[in-house]
């Protein structure tokens, strides 16, 4: 089987050779994406002869990996490993990844931080991913661990079907809603992690909000009758609510009590443009899906 290796890398001179130089000793493919860097990111990958992929300026994680998706499929790889360049991964557990996409298991093979016990992990993001995974898995129906890890193996079937469109954090969630859609197969498996140093340069708000805006926006393209519908019904119920009971008001005393009436019709307005939005926007995405 053709399998290659991806790193999407950013200003990562201090550890990028050292993790070229152990994966070449097993891997024959590999792939790194200069995503911008304005170091030797670069320039040390082409010296070690990998296959290098050169963003003019920093597009983000999510146009990385949409690089290395596009060249592997442009190679015609079987199976691809994403792999971090800051030095957090394990080289060793390339292969366990590898195994269930090998072995026609999986389409997808995600490397979990949390299906064994890693103290390694500092809290503020253990929590932080954990909180994500959960929103994540709600969207989707997936029961996945560690939603955000960058540590996966995909099989040729999911690089053809799949082309991330999300630049920032956001695209390991977009792959995942994606993959659900298409019925992919997703697996995982436990590995090490080393966070020595603080090594990831991301900030965690960010991240998360970022993470979490992206997971909005994929579910309320795929889901807009659920996502806008089911708030635009339950904010009209509550106008009418509201309206009615003004009109009680005032049949009984002849007055309009102005903050239940504007309760009543701001929600009933918030309502019906919610519902509006959750029709159009499901006829716009059956339209689109027609044609494909």
């Amino acid at each position: 089987m053709n399998c290659a290796i991806g790193i999407p890398a950013f200003n990562e001179e201090k550890s990028i050779a050292g993790i070229i130089t152990k994966l070449k000793k097993k891997y024959q493919t590999i792939i790194v994406c200069d995503d911008g860097s304005s170091d030797l990111t670069g320039e040390i990958a082409k010296e070690l002869g990998v296959i290098v992929i050169t963003h003019k300026k920093n597009l983000g994680y999510g146009g990385a990996i949409r690089s290395i998706f596009l060249k592997s499929s442009e190679l015609q790889i079987d199976a691809l490993v994403t792999f971090d360049a800051d030095g957090q991964h394990d080289v060793n557990d390339i292969d366990l990844v590898l195994k269930p996409i090998i072995e026609d298991k999986a389409d997808i093979c995600i490397g979990s931080r949390f299906l064994e016990k890693n103290d390694n992990i500092p809290k503020y993001r253990k929590i932080g991913i954990k909180t994500i995974t959960k929103i994540t898995n709600m969207s989707t129906g997936l029961k996945i661990s560690d939603s955000q890890s960058g540590f996966r193996a995909y099989s040729k079937k999911v690089l053809k079907k799949i082309i991330p469109s999300e630049f920032g954090m956001g695209v390991s969630t977009e792959i995942l809603i994606k993959s659900k859609k298409e019925n992919f197969r997703i697996s995982e498996i436990p590995i090490t992690i080393s966070y020595e140093g603080d090594t990831s340069s991301q900030n965690p708000v960010t991240h998360g909000g970022g993470v979490i805006l992206s997971t909005m926006k994929y579910v309320s393209i795929e889901k807009p009758l659920r996502f806008y519908g089911i708030p635009g019904l339950i904010l009209f119920s509550i106008g009418i609510f509201f309206t009615i009971w003004t009109l009680d008001i005032f049949a009984e005393t002849n007055k309009i009590i102005t903050n239940i009436a504007l309760l009543g019709i701001a929600n009933v307005l918030l309502g019906i443009l919610l519902l509006m939005t959750s029709i159009i926007l499901y006829s716009i995405v059956s339209v689109v899906r027609e044609r494909k």
